[in-house]
């Protein structure tokens, strides 16, 4: 199963947490939880981040409800937990 399987596979199990800093994002953002979940069911893995000494986060792109393009960062924990670090809807440059 690849990595985006398995996230995916947590969405749709609804075994996942999403952090308070992402919720305060998610909130500045209008971002609803059906909006992060369909960017995760959706969308591509768009960068691998591997600097992280509490391990590999994924940014995820796609879509939210409204057609908006949003990245979703998570990870697993070391107990296979997955957790959405935070989510942010992409301004697009002028």
């Amino acid at each position: 199963m690849s990595i985006l399987q398995r996230i995916r596979q947590k969405i749709i199990d609804k075994d996942y947490y999403i952090s308070s800093h992402a919720e305060d994002e998610m909130f500045d953002d209008a971002l609803e939880r059906e909006d992060v979940e369909n960017v995760i069911l959706r969308g591509i893995i768009e960068r691998k981040l591997i600097t992280d000494i509490r391990g590999t986060r994924y940014r995820i792109e796609g879509f939210s409800l409204r057609g908006e393009r949003v990245h979703v960062i998570c990870r697993f924990r070391e107990n296979s937990t997955l957790v959405i670090i935070t989510t942010y809807v992409v301004m697009e440059e002028k």
